[in-house]
């Protein structure tokens, strides 16, 4: 008997799939709104047209609805990461870093715009999504486009389930790596990953997780949430 699929979770590239880019903004601002958060640089729409962003969503198994999502986007000459932006009337540094980055010739990419709708809070979808992300900028795009450095700009309830990963935090900026972003009394802190082939400071269990990804980007996972097992299929290929 075939297990019944509770929700897929999909890679694309933003310019292929125009109707699912503006599914996840209008989710993605919906939720801000019903949590009271001042909209944030990484919830802009231009990316959709960015032909360098990969998005990554939860979305129904008929692809009508979208529940979440996040996207990977990558540094490029006409389109600034989510987190440049947010940074560059705080921490002018942060700017010189991507530069000297650049100017090794490492590529630099930003894990942004993670999101859920209220319809699957508390189910982990967060975890898997980023873990997915991960996965996806592990091996499809490090493989084409060769992903040296990965950033996040997270608020203080994803810190844990990112460093779970293998990123860890950019202390040498701002407060030990922590901002008051996108409001004085919000607080979000800066983490970064450079060994995405090995993700040496990732919890085994999710390091595993993200290895089985990457090397079989579409199959079927039962996954454990806080509320219950969910079924999901991946197609992180594209």
């Amino acid at each position: 008997m075939k297990e019944e699929i509770d929700l897929r979770i999909r890679a694309f590239r933003s310019i292929d799939d125009r109707e699912a880019c503006l599914k996840y903004v209008q989710g993605h601002e919906k939720v801000l709104e019903e949590y009271g958060v001042p909209k944030v640089t990484s919830v802009k729409a231009q990316w959709v047209d960015n032909p360098d962003v990969y998005p990554i969503v939860a979305e129904s198994s008929d692809g009508i609805r979208i529940f979440g999502g996040a996207r990977i986007q990558i540094r490029n000459d006409f389109q600034p990461l989510p987190v440049e932006e947010a940074l560059k009337d705080i921490e002018p540094r942060f700017q010189e870093y991507i530069q000297r980055e650049l100017d090794a010739g490492r590529k630099v990419a930003e894990l942004c715009g993670l999101w859920n709708s209220k319809a699957i809070a508390g189910r982990g979808v967060s975890w898997l999504l980023t873990k997915a992300c991960v996965a996806k900028a592990g091996v499809t795009l490090a493989q084409r486009l060769k992903i040296d450095t990965l950033f996040v700009f997270c608020s203080p309830f994803t810190v844990q389930m990112v460093r779970n990963v293998g990123f860890v935090v950019e202390t040498s900026l701002g407060m030990d790596g922590k901002f008051e972003y996108p409001k004085p009394d919000m607080l979000a802190t800066l983490m970064v990953c450079n060994d995405l082939d090995t993700l040496k400071a990732a919890d085994e269990n999710d390091r595993q997780v993200v290895f089985s990804l990457r090397e079989k980007p579409r199959q079927i996972r039962k996954e454990k949430g806080p509320k219950g097992d969910l079924c999901i299929e991946y197609q992180l290929d594209f």
